[in-house]
């Protein structure tokens, strides 16, 4: 809610400025030119007449007149035309431009630029410290917000695309290692869409637009590196020996349902325990067992 005696900021709008081509104009510079050149020509031959006093006079007023107003426009440039600091305009009209001298043009380039942050530190949403970094290409889309709403719009987004990383690294967990919800390392496509997101909510306000961001460094902070990485390992070895377990588990269940089904053999509970027993020893274990024959019983 605004406080009632704080005045809000006052929201420009692009619109077209009332320019002319600059071509026509150049033509009526060079016939100035040539005025003034005759009239030059006729006072230095001693021919003072009338038509070449006035050339004399009118054609360097003509000329300043002109040649002050001229301004050149590349492709994806546009220029903000002014009338004693009142916003008359946006021209985004490539080629030579010309305007009232004493209309002032600022140029705004409105092509695609490409910023890399610096790696900062966010905590992220299990409180751990992180590293983040990304990489955003952006582009003017309003020229009177990014001149006049804004005091300089590349500043500008550089603190903003800092704070919406800081804010979306706060929301998400750097990993998850039950695979139950939205991580940032995980889900890195996801987690890029809603910075852009974050970003154009930002950078509206400036007349600017976001069409591409992603992450360029995502990684825990030093401080704690070595220890999350003891913690990964420790999750991949649990992970990799419950896989193990499951499958002796059903390599066993297998072998003595063919048993029991073929009448190979039969056995009580004891020798089952023990079968059972040794199978899962030569499954599971990291080593090679080495056979033991048995001469005998299968009871001695």
């Amino acid at each position: 809610m605004v406080e009632p005696n704080v005045i809000a900021l006052s929201s420009s709008r692009e619109r077209t400025a009332s320019t002319a081509s600059g071509y026509a104009m150049l033509v009526i510079l060079l016939l100035a030119i040539v005025v003034q050149v005759y009239g030059i020509a006729q006072l230095a031959n001693d021919n003072p007449s009338a038509i070449a006093l006035i050339a004399v006079i009118l054609a360097p007023i003509v000329i300043l007149f002109v040649a002050c107003g001229f301004y050149m426009l590349q492709p994806n440039q546009a220029a903000a035309i002014t009338l004693f600091g009142d916003y008359k305009g946006s021209d985004r009209t490539t080629g030579l431009r010309w305007v009232l001298p004493w209309l002032m043009r600022r140029k705004v380039s409105v092509r695609a630029n490409n910023f890399i942050s610096d790696k900062i530190k966010v905590n992220d949403l299990r409180g751990n410290p992180i590293e983040m970094a990304a990489q955003i290409v952006w582009r003017v889309v309003d020229t009177a917000q990014a001149l006049f709403d804004v005091d300089d719009y590349q500043q500008f987004v550089r603190v903003q695309v800092e704070a919406a990383i800081r804010k979306i690294g706060a929301r998400y967990p750097y990993d998850d290692f039950e695979h139950l919800e939205v991580t940032l390392r995980g889900h890195l496509d996801e987690v890029a869409v809603e910075l852009r997101k974050e970003l154009i909510e930002r950078l509206a306000i400036a007349g600017i637009t976001v069409d591409e961001c992603g992450f360029t460094h995502l990684a825990y902070a030093q401080e704690i590196a070595g220890a999350m990485l003891r913690r990964q390992q420790a999750q991949a070895v649990v992970a990799a020996r419950r896989t193990l377990v499951d499958g002796a588990v059903g390599m066993v269940e297998m072998a003595l349902e063919q048993l029991s089904e073929k009448n190979v053999v039969h056995l009580d509970d004891e020798r089952r325990a023990a079968m059972v027993s040794n199978l899962m020893v030569v499954l599971c274990g990291e080593r090679d067992t080495q056979p033991v024959v048995n001469t005998g019983t299968l009871y001695t």
